[in-house]
């Protein structure tokens, strides 16, 4: 879904809409993408990195960029190939979250760090965002992420298996979306 939003595959059945047109040149330019890869350079500098997005992206906010490092505890002049997975993933993040976009597609931000800064990922995500924006964060780490979210969508071999409220969810099955999601796919063969 995320790489069908995003413009990344162009080969699905059905239709996908974001903000009333089919993924493309415009989307692309409303859409501030975090991919579940890495794709710094590692010969770039945290600042060459703040340097790229503010030439490339014209909604970028170079100011608000730095001001998050700052906060982050991130040196600009760290070299990406030094930085730890968590530090990696903040750096990202800061990139993405700089944008002034309308739609926030996050893949995975914060799989594979530590539950102290998945913390300091997830705050991030919600003070800087714009409240006329919307964001898309994919996850299985549910219980670190399920108090900050309006809805949720479970999928399942490519479908739709669920998409509501979250707090309509919690109502109508007597449990966390955590709970929900362990259970169905606890119940479900690979």
């Amino acid at each position: 879904m995320i790489k069908i939003i995003t413009g990344l595959l162009g080969s699905y059945e059905g239709k996908v809409l974001v903000n009333g047109h089919e993924p493309g040149v415009y989307t692309k330019s409303i859409i501030s993408y975090l991919p579940d890869k890495t794709y710094l350079s590692n010969w770039m500098k945290v600042s060459d990195t703040i340097a790229l997005f503010d030439d490339f992206y014209y909604d970028f906010d170079r100011v608000k960029a730095n001001e998050m490092l700052k906060r982050l505890g991130v040196d600009p002049k760290l070299k990406v190939s030094k930085l730890s997975k968590g530090t990696y993933e903040k750096v990202q993040l800061v990139l993405v979250m700089s944008r002034k976009a309308e739609f926030y597609v996050l893949d995975e931000p914060i799989g594979g760090v530590d539950p102290a800064a998945r913390d300091v990922i997830l705050d991030t995500i919600l003070s800087n965002y714009s409240e006329d924006s919307t964001v898309l964060l994919s996850t299985q780490l549910i219980q670190d992420v399920e108090r900050v979210f309006d809805s949720v969508v479970i999928l399942r071999d490519g479908q739709i298996f669920l998409y509501d409220e979250v707090d309509v969810v919690r109502e109508k099955y007597k449990k966390s979306v955590d709970e929900l999601f362990r259970e169905v796919f606890r119940c479900y063969p690979n």
